[in-house]
């Protein structure tokens, strides 16, 4: 839903206990496991970080009886108009051949011999 290439998801409860790391096993015991056995109740705080688009999210939970049925979960609230990464910074414009030092390829059409 957010776009995150490799996220860290930690709960914010001064223990630091992560959900989700962007290193590879880390927390693949979490994977079945429910919000509710971490303790993550309404009104608990996450934070996604995604440190290879230099991206992070503060995720409020809250509890609702009003979602659809076979919907688990509904992404609500201030979101930026597009979520992904930054694009990136257009290329000067004075650069022709690779280098910016001004230099322009040759015309010259004198006789090489």
């Amino acid at each position: 839903k957010f776009a995150m290439v490799a996220p860290d998801v930690q709960i914010e409860d001064g223990k630091g206990t992560i959900l989700i790391s962007s290193e590879e096993g880390e927390t693949e015991a979490n994977n079945h496991r429910k919000l509710s056995d971490f303790g993550i109740r309404n009104g608990t705080r996450l934070q996604a970080d995604d440190f290879l688009q230099d991206y992070t999210l503060l995720i409020n939970v809250l509890h609702s009886e009003d979602l659809e049925k076979d919907v688990e979960f509904e992404v609500v609230g201030d979101t930026p108009e597009r979520i992904g990464p930054k694009p990136s910074e257009p290329a000067s414009k004075n650069i022709s051949n690779g280098s910016d030092d001004g230099a322009q390829p040759s015309t010259s059409t004198g006789n090489q011999q």
